[in-house]
């Protein structure tokens, strides 16, 4: 009879263990996101993103100068393949709009292949890439599903913050297969895009507060001052 609970109590220490070990790997896959957020306004809706610079610094840094160059709009979706990937694509030959001189040199740029233990998960910013690990430019994948035949293929470098409503209609939408690729059939277009500071935000809400209880403050001193000297 002992033996029997012996054995029961080490089951559920065990069960424990492995439920405490499955909790600390979900939220160590999680890396702390910088303060910059960017949106992609698209015809189906708004995508937001923020990065991981302290998983893919370079990368972060390419991306985010594209991006406050104004280079995605009038870019597209090439690629939707339910549960797995929406990619955008390379933006040089992907918009529709002409570019200036700036942001085709930077547009153009290569990054150097920042791979990571992050976990590709639904929601996660992975670059794409050709054969050479460091040929990254400005095509990215949004990652619609689990991929962990991606796991340290690919530079993970942010992860969608809010959309995943249009990241569900772009899922939807029709597609054909060309060789590997699942491809919309009408084109999934990123109408303009443009970016914050989460921490600027705060500070502009926290004045904004602040203005609100100055002005509050000064009518009911005016009220007490008219009150008493009518």
């Amino acid at each position: 009879m002992w033996r029997s609970k012996r054995v029961s109590f080490s089951i559920i220490y065990i069960c424990i263990f492995c439920w405490a070990f499955c909790i600390i790997s979900v939220y160590a896959q999680d890396p702390e996101f910088g303060s910059a957020r960017v949106v992609f306004q698209t015809n189906y809706g708004d995508i937001e993103f923020g990065f991981y610079p302290s998983v893919a610094p370079k990368t972060v840094d390419h991306i985010f100068k594209v991006v406050r160059l104004g280079c995605y709009n009038t870019n597209h979706f090439f690629r939707v393949d339910q549960g797995f990937v929406a990619q955008v694509a390379d933006v040089v030959g992907g918009r529709t709009a002409p570019m200036n001189d700036e942001q085709r040199m930077e547009a153009e740029k290569t990054v150097v292949g920042e791979f990571s233990d992050v976990k590709h998960v639904r929601g996660i910013l992975s670059m794409g890439r050709y054969a050479d690990p460091d040929s990254g430019s400005s095509s990215f994948s949004i990652l619609l599903g689990n991929a962990p035949h991606l796991d340290g293929q690919y530079a993970i470098f942010g992860k969608v913050t809010k959309g995943d409503e249009t990241l569900k209609k772009l899922e939807e939408l029709p597609t054909r297969r060309e060789g590997i690729f699942v491809m919309p059939t009408e084109r999934i277009t990123i109408l303009s895009s443009y970016y914050y500071d989460t921490t600027m935000e705060t500070c502009e809400q926290e004045k904004s507060s602040l203005k609100r209880r100055l002005s509050a403050s000064f009518v009911e001193i005016e009220r007490q001052r008219m009150k008493c000297f009518p």
